[in-house]
């Protein structure tokens, strides 16, 4: 029953992601914001939604290790496994100006998080200070992009066109409804299976929360830059796992930590953030200095995703 709740969870929160983000654009079209901006907020940010709504839901209910591991653990997930996998269907060139930007951006919240959490505990300023950074990061872009077009611009345009216009333009209210509701309903499910899926297996919440939490809740991201790469827009794909992974570390961890304040486990401050840290520089590293990701960095950014799961689910005991 516990896989069952687990499994319904991850279904709810998938449909309902993709509902949440089509509904979301549509009505932000219909309103006439700009590919852009739709791009960098509704694209880039909602596929992060059961992220925020999961990590939400399990501060809430007690389990703060999951509300952590579903936030480290797709970030890592994001950069070795979606990148990994985006990179074998098909090379990717790297955008310098969206990444000098964006990768910089990236970099600064994965490090000033990581010296967050080896405090012990993420409490209501260090929450506070994540969504400020995150609204300023944003009007800097925003700005930045009013006054003249850019090649990350262009990247965020492109985010906006994966996905097509609903059929119907009226129905976009009550789609962002359903898929609001959905998401929230696969949360509640998602945190209750894991909780006692993890009591049942003798794993720690951390240990879920690090894997079967996040990458479920990763799966809007996997959609996203499987389907720009197959047609060849690599610079959605990265730009998709950068934007998504920026918007974990200062908006859910903001969000959560202001509602919620939360304890760090010890396996997540000793290990985890050190493997996301890792993933970050390295991801930086190889799209800075050849200007594109490989197939063969693809492999082994998927290979240490592999080598990763096997090393935490070796020591995952409770």
């Amino acid at each position: 029953m516990d896989i069952v709740l687990v499994l319904a969870g991850l279904a709810a929160l998938i449909a309902g992601g993709e509902l949440l983000v089509r509904g979301a654009v549509a009505l932000a079209r219909r309103f006439g914001v700009s590919p852009m901006i739709i791009g960098l907020t509704f694209v880039g940010f909602g596929t992060s939604t059961p992220e925020l709504v999961t990590s939400l839901q399990a501060a809430l209910t007690g389990a703060p290790d999951i509300a952590l591991g579903n936030v480290v653990g797709s970030n890592i997930g994001n950069i070795l496994l979606i990148l990994g996998l985006a990179a074998l269907v098909r090379p990717m060139r790297v955008c310098p100006a969206a990444l000098r930007r964006d990768g910089g951006a990236l970099a600064l919240a994965t490090g000033l998080a990581v010296l967050a959490m080896l405090g012990g505990a993420l409490g209501r300023g260090a929450g506070a200070a994540g969504l400020a950074l995150l609204v300023a990061y944003l009007a800097y872009t925003i700005w930045q992009e009013r006054r003249a077009t850019t090649a990350a611009g262009e990247v965020y345009e492109a985010e906006a066109d994966t996905l097509g216009p609903l059929d119907r333009p009226w129905t976009a209210l009550p789609v962002l409804a359903l898929g609001l509701g959905l998401t929230l309903a696969g949360a509640k499910l998602l945190v209750a299976g894991a909780v006692a899926l993890a009591a049942a297996a003798g794993l720690s919440e951390a240990a879920i929360g690090l894997t079967v939490v996040a990458i479920g809740t990763s799966m809007p991201e996997l959609v996203t830059s499987l389907m720009a790469a197959r047609r060849g827009e690599s610079g959605v794909a990265i730009g998709n796992v950068i934007g998504s992974n920026i918007f974990n570390l200062l908006g859910i961890l903001g969000v959560t930590a202001l509602v919620q304040p939360l304890a760090v486990a010890e396996r997540i401050a000793g290990f985890d953030v050190w493997v996301m840290l890792a993933a970050t520089v390295g991801l930086i590293l190889v799209a800075w200095t050849g200007g594109r990701i490989t197939r063969a960095e693809g492999a082994v950014l998927a290979i240490c995703y592999g080598v990763y799961m096997t090393t935490l689910l070796l020591t995952a005991a409770a």
